[in-house]
């Protein structure tokens, strides 16, 4: 019945209607007479643009699309605006689901506890995670010469937080862009599904002189395309009072179809009366002169059907003269009360009509609804902007008592309507449920209307609350206050809404608007405690740690109560690697609310990041007995388990993370490296994939991808995953060094030194990439120069044991036996169980003639790794030069024909070159010694292997013969 009275009502603006209807009948896709898709509706208040843009929603919809709509009462920012924009799209199609899922993982995203950034010169916990399982030794036959590097893991770590850390602090300093870009991706999916539907999808946006502050910049990047294609059958129109702003809408300004409105033409406010009943002529003049043709005006007056002028004539402001006339023209007295006290509300339901009105107006809802000045859509009403100024500065001027009493009634009602959802909902998640906040919102305006003066301190309060949730929250709250200072006109509340209405702008502005509150002498120690909180945590979020610990620190001052300010501080500074303080933070924390999960799991994170394995796993469980959905806390404790080497548990406990939140990118990547470690390189490599296909810019899964196909021998998918993540950040030293590392173990010796000089131009301090460039010159003979890349290593760092090893294994092959062994020894004390370095000082003392101390070492090399070919070989060489080649004989083919991890094909031509001097019959040296030299090997390679021919000259049964024959052929092959 009301849409049909509304239809009845709408007369003028015929050609209007008749563009948008002819509009909507063209071929979307057509090339020669294409449809408009963008239409802006302009004019003053009162010119009918809302009218206007219901028409034509009417008129789309006949058409068999699909609309939705939004105004100033639905949004106060891009997420609200694209939540009800696809909940009007859900109610006519059915569920957008993927729409639903990113908010889900949005709202998982805000929940979830972040890991910090660290600083310069720390590695944080997943890099860790990322770069420990590549570290370790895979022992190969040293006759190739080839080790696998043995990363610092702290210096590792630091180029992918680096890395990392840039991401972040982009995505915050946007304030929440990063978020609505994925809500913005979501939504034009669904757009694009409906439109392959529907003829037409139509986004209505009405009072855009409102809305366009929250939604000018989305939409010009939404038409722009930022997030993905926009389909041709989607039409987008604007409804507000100016023009659309000239600099940012240059570019579509040909593309705008302006529909500007003027006020209704004497002809058009003629019809409208006579449709009416309004026939008097002397009656209509003077309609005609009190409107000014303005459609709501002659809309209001026409509907009261006034008999003569005097009923229509009087002084004063146009509107207000209107509104007045028509409330005094409605007979019934229930009415007329009702729509004067509905005017006093920001927004209508049946409830707060019955809190306002009062029992007296019971059955009049519907009545009210089909007034021409209310409209809305979904659960609320509200009264046209226009007309609800009018009767409320009646009401105050005229009833100043009676203001206050309406007023202080239905702030009560929506205290008690908070109190109501108060019952059901945990303090400390007020602030994020809707419905409590507008009751609070709501409760707030209309006691600060009626008694401005008492309740601005209460007021401000509330608002350092809201400062402390989204912009869109605390946007809401400080234009509900402006309205509550203009409509109560008192001089403190217009001054403070004006302050923080200018705090608004900026990058951040809830931490400005938090610096404006606390200039207020009046708040309590308490809300004063919240507000340096919220401060802190905002500017944690910015990356500026140490001003947030400045005001945490504060925060705890005024109220060592506030469980939040402890564990924000425990968080910063965990975040900034003060782990012993973060602990301290969280436990103090821990006392004051022991169900706080989050703080238990962060302080699970500071264990785990100060190598405190079994205190991490602890509080990580202890945090999932609280909360076993919290796929972080599961996803940090299998990270634990890896550290621990508890390989099994962590893979479930990532695997259960996963099932709870599937796109939990970072827990792919720890599962994969437990994989890994554990020796499954298909299954890592599975997940690293599958962290990639969730966002293909993980550099921090590339690079250990790259590393599970470095450790099985791919060196070409190694390589591509490598320069993809060097493509991803240029400045990115790490991934160009374990590029060169790569290319090293393909013996492509000029490609690794060209990648880790260049990594090192971007990163002079990355002592592994010294290393390993040290590493490439031994191996192809640059001895010299191999200690000096070893020796700028260790002075970066003077605990890297394998640079130590490395540089006696350097001496060793030079020549310089005591040199070696002082830094194997060196080495050695730092990391007694380093297998390979005591296989090598083992093999120095033998080439040195210290045969006991020979056998001691390498005795001990394979008690320590018996896995470990490496020292396997240099005992077997030692057995053999002592003359027990013959009792060794069975271990020489069982170590000669064991497969090589990752497969080489120099390893395997070497071992065919062992097994020809050691033990088969036929002499077959010049073939598999031409074998090894096709492979290229370095210099520094040949170097060792001609070092093991010489000492295999000296053994009898016919190996010393075929040793110097060997012998020979390479020094002919080096001096061609």
């Amino acid at each position: 019945m009301i849409r049909q009275r509304a239809k009845a009502r709408f007369v003028g603006r015929r050609a209007q209607l008749a563009l948008f209807t002819e509009n909507l009948s063209k071929d979307p896709f057509s090339q020669e007479d294409p449809a408009e898709f963008l239409f802006h509706v302009r004019g003053v208040g009162g010119v009918g643009k809302s009218t206007l843009l219901r028409q034509w929603q009417e008129a789309t919809e006949r058409a068999d699309a699909v609309t939705a709509v939004v105004d100033e009462n639905d949004v106060h920012g891009v997420q609200q605006a694209l939540l009800e924009l696809v909940r009007q799209l859900a109610e006519q199609t059915g569920p957008c689901k993927e729409f639903d899922k990113a908010v889900e993982q949005f709202r998982r995203e805000q929940a979830a506890q972040g890991e910090p950034v660290p600083v310069e010169g720390e590695a944080s916990m997943s890099s860790r995670v990322v770069t420990q399982a590549a570290l370790g030794a895979a022992s190969l036959i040293p006759g190739a010469g080839v080790v696998t590097a043995m990363a610092n893991p702290d210096t590792a770590a630091q180029g992918l937080d680096r890395l990392r850390s840039v991401s972040r602090s982009r995505a915050q300093r946007r304030g929440g862009r990063g978020d609505e870009t994925g809500l913005s991706r979501a939504f034009v999916a669904e757009l694009e599904r409906l439109c392959r539907r529907q003829r037409w999808v139509v986004l209505f946006f009405d009072t855009w002189e409102q809305n366009a502050q929250y939604l000018d910049g989305w939409l010009l990047s939404l038409l722009d395309e930022e997030f993905g294609p926009v389909p041709a059958n989607v039409i987008v129109v604007l409804a507000g009072r100016a023009e659309l702003t000239e600099r940012e809408w240059a570019p579509l300004r040909d593309q705008v179809a302006d529909v500007p409105l003027e006020v209704f033409t004497e002809a058009e406010t003629r019809s409208l009366l006579t449709s009416r009943g309004v026939s008097d002529p002397g009656v209509v003049e003077a309609v005609l002169q009190l409107s000014m043709g303005l459609p709501l005006l002659v809309e209001l007056l026409a509907l009261a059907r006034p008999h003569t002028v005097e009923e229509v004539d009087a002084g004063g402001d146009l509107a207000d003269v209107a509104v007045e006339r028509f409330v005094q023209w409605i007979t019934v007295p229930e009415q007329r009360e009702a729509v004067r006290a509905c005017a006093l509300p920001l927004q209508l339901n049946e409830d707060v009509f019955a809190a306002a009105a009062g029992p007296e107006a019971e059955g009049l809802w519907e009545w009210l609804c089909g007034q021409p000045f209310v409209s809305g859509r979904g659960d609320f009403k509200h009264y046209h902007a226009v007309v609800r100024a009018s009767m409320v500065r009646q009401q105050r001027a005229h009833s100043p008592q009676g203001w206050v009493s309406a007023h202080l009634r239905l702030a009560d009602a929506h205290a008690a309507w908070r109190a109501t959802v108060e019952e059901r909902l945990p303090e400390a998640k007020r602030w994020k449920d809707p419905e409590w906040r507008r009751h609070r919102l709501d409760e707030t305006y209309h006691r600060l209307c009626a008694h401005p003066g008492t309740q601005l301190t209460p007021a401000l309060e509330q608002l350092v609350h809201a400062a402390g949730q989204d912009t869109a929250v605390l946007r809401q709250w400080i234009e509900t206050l402006e309205q509550a200072a203009e409509e109560a006109t008192d001089a403190a509340l217009l001054n403070w809404s004006g302050l923080l209405r200018d705090a608004l702008v900026g990058d951040e502005p809830g931490l400005t608007c938090l610096g404006v509150l606390l200039s207020h002498s009046q708040l309590s120690a308490e809300i004063k405690g919240w507000a340096y909180t919220y401060r802190g945590i905002r500017l944690y979020l910015c990356d500026r740690e140490e001003e947030a610990l400045t005001e945490l620190d504060r925060a705890i001052a005024h109220n060592a109560c506030n469980v939040h300010a402890w564990a924000r501080r425990g968080e910063t500074h965990r975040w900034v690697g003060h782990y012993d303080q973060a602990i301290a933070d969280f436990t103090a924390a821990l006392e004051i609310d022991p169900t706080l999960a989050w703080a238990l799991a962060s302080r699970g994170q500071a264990h785990l990041q100060a190598d405190r394995y079994d205190q991490a796993v602890t509080d990580f469980t202890a945090a999932l007995e609280i909360d076993p959905t919290d796929a972080w806390a599961l996803a940090s404790r299998g990270q634990a388990h890896r550290q621990t080497g508890h390989y099994d548990q962590a893979v479930a406990d990532l695997t259960a993370a996963l099932e709870i939140d599937p796109t939990l990118a970072w827990a792919l990547s720890p599962r994969g490296e437990a994989h890994r470690q554990a020796g499954h390189y298909d299954q890592a490599v599975t997940d690293f994939t599958a962290a990639l296909n969730i966002d293909p810019t993980l550099a921090w899964a590339l690079v250990p991808r790259g590393e599970a196909h470095q450790q099985v021998g791919h060196y070409d998918q190694a390589i591509a995953d490598f320069t993809a993540a060097h493509e991803i950040d240029r400045t990115y030293a790490w991934a160009l060094a374990s590029r060169g590392e790569a290319h090293l173990q393909a013996d492509r010796y000029d490609q690794a030194v060209g990648d880790l000089t260049a990594a090192l131009e971007i990163n002079p301090t990355l002592a592994w990439a010294l290393s390993q460039r040290g590493e490439t010159h031994r191996q192809t003979g640059h001895y010299d120069q191999a200690v000096a890349d070893l020796t700028a290593a260790l002075e970066i760092n003077p605990t890297y044991a394998w640079a130590l090893a490395s540089r006696g294994e350097t001496h060793q092959q030079a020549g310089h036996h005591d040199q070696a062994i002082t830094d194997l020894t060196a080495a050695l004390e730092i990391n007694p169980t380093l297998a390979w370095a005591l296989s090598i000082r083992g093999r120095a003392h033998r080439q040195a003639g210290h045969y006991e101390k020979a056998r001691v070492d390498l005795e001990r090399a394979v008690e320590v790794d018996p896995e470990d070919l490496s020292c396997r070989f240099e005992k077997l060489m030692f057995d053999t030069v002592e003359g027990r080649l013959e009792a060794c004989t069975e271990h020489w083919k069982q170590l000669l024909t064991s497969p090589m991890t990752p497969p080489n094909e120099a390893h395997t031509k070497l071992s065919r070159l062992f097994r020809a001097l050691l033990f088969e019959p036929e002499n077959r040296v010049t073939e598999v010694t031409e074998e090894l030299l096709a492979t290229r090997p370095g210099s520094g390679n040949l170097a060792e292997v001609l070092s093991y021919l010489a000492e295999l000259s000296a053994v009898g049964n016919g190996v010393a013969d075929r040793a110097r024959q060997c012998h020979e052929l390479i020094v002919e092959h080096t001096l061609r």
